[in-house]
């Protein structure tokens, strides 16, 4: 067997394999992978193959298209890990070389798929397209369509042509371009939900996970209005008259001079119950952890679990005294037995809230926090009250005191209930 007959038959052998992925697709998914307009926008669920297919997309049109193409993610780090080894894998019989280090691979017609990171949308830019992808597309920069990746595709001649892919957030400029597809006669536009895939078990379970609009933006490729309160479900209905019981205490921080927020919950049948606060203007670690002594002198005998910021740990690494460890120190110094769960740095502050939303109220309907508003007045106003940074889609207007508090709670619902798996916890 000659080289010419060797690769006609990969090739064969890649083609086949194609097919044979192709002909499991649902039809949202076919209409995608044969869209043939120059520019196309698929909003999908999680979880619900838009990458997968795309994937096969890119393939197809580097092997078909002699040229430069690219597949580009918002960092180098997502884009090498859900793109990189697959396409290495699908382009294997066809390619003459490829840089581990560049993310570039050459196939033996000499055309060229280039993996990119946009946290420098310049990167797209000095180089004659013949088409591309960008996945995440909401997470990209939102003037890098505008400013980098569009110039970037109007090399005369070419008509390079772009897929734009990703999970609806809010009404940005991904929601833009989506709605643009819709009339535009260059664009066209594709939305499926993720149980076109996933089992009916598995929706379910994300609704229990999940507040009400991020399960209709995540599972139901929805694009969801970002209103300016944060915890927009919570009402009277979360509302209860349980006091504390002795047991297991969960005590939960924002660690700020101004004021110096804390929330008390205890846990009974599966539901958190806010049984208390302190709250301490111009004060320190110190004077949070002799105020809680005092009132729970009596109760010693209650495991204390301390959860809160990951900048409360500041100094820890060096040796010096920190917030959790003066904490710590005073409460084990008047007998109580405590353990510290907090997150090694902080995790996303949209899941962290979106973990405290969905146990104000998830998509199954279900409430599992409530708030004594007689003994943890302020934890009630904050959560009615804490609104979004103006402009921001998720950043939190800081200038309100009683939303500290609320800050303190999604510390502990980010570690005990994580959105999007597990989450690492250090536990002293």
């Amino acid at each position: 067997m000659n080289k010419t007959q060797g690769y006609q038959q990969t090739a064969s052998q890649r083609s086949a394999r194609l097919c044979e992925i192709i002909s499991t697709l649902k039809k949202p998914q076919r209409d995608y992978l044969n869209d043939q307009s120059r520019f196309v926008v698929c909003a999908c669920g999680r979880r619900s193959g838009k990458t997968h297919i795309a994937k096969i997309r890119a393939v197809l049109r580097v092997t078909s298209i002699p040229g430069q193409h690219f597949i580009a993610a918002p960092t180098y780090g997502q884009v090498k890990k859900v793109y990189w080894q697959d396409i290495k894998t699908l382009l294997a019989p066809i390619t003459s070389a490829k840089s581990e280090t560049d993310l570039i691979i050459t196939l033996h017609d000499g055309s060229e798929m280039h993996l990119v990171g946009l946290d420098k949308p310049q990167r797209i830019e000095g180089v004659p397209w013949v088409s591309g992808l960008v996945d995440e597309f909401a997470d990209t920069k939102p003037q890098a369509w505008l400013e980098n990746i569009r110039p970037a595709l109007s090399t005369p001649g070419m008509n390079a042509t772009c897929d734009l892919i990703g999970v609806p957030d809010g009404l940005n400029h991904f929601f833009d371009r989506y709605e643009n597809a819709k009339i535009d006669n260059e664009w066209s536009a594709h939305s499926w939900k993720s149980s076109i895939i996933l089992s009916p078990k598995e929706i379910e379970d994300a609704k229990r996970d999940l507040d009400p609009r991020t399960f209709r933006q995540e599972y139901e490729a929805s694009f969801e209005t970002a209103t300016g309160t944060i915890y927009s479900d919570y009402s009277d209905a979360n509302h209860t008259d349980m006091v504390f019981i002795p047991g297991t205490i969960h005590w939960t921080h924002d660690f700020n001079f101004f004021p110096m927020s804390s929330a008390i919950v205890q846990e009974h049948d599966g539901r958190d119950f806010v049984v208390d606060e302190i709250i301490l203007d111009h004060s320190i670690a110190r004077d949070v952890a002799r105020e809680f002594i005092e009132r729970y002198k009596q109760h010693k005998n209650c495991p204390v679990i301390i959860y809160g910021d990951p900048s409360g740990r500041a100094g820890e690494k060096h040796g010096q005294l920190s917030n959790y460890m003066t904490l710590e120190s005073e409460l084990r110094g008047a007998g109580f037995q405590v353990t510290r769960q907090v997150l090694p740095s902080e995790r996303s502050i949209r899941d962290s809230q979106a973990s405290l939303r969905a146990r104000i109220l998830n998509a199954a309907g279900e409430r599992r926090l409530y708030v004594n508003p007689k003994t943890a007045a302020t934890v009630d106003r904050g959560l009615k009250t804490a609104q979004l940074k103006k402009g921001s889609t998720f950043l939190e207007d800081d200038t309100n005191r009683t939303q500290h508090v609320t800050t303190a709670l999604r510390y502990m619902t980010e570690v005990r209930y994580p959105v999007g798996g597990r989450a690492t916890i250090t536990i002293t």
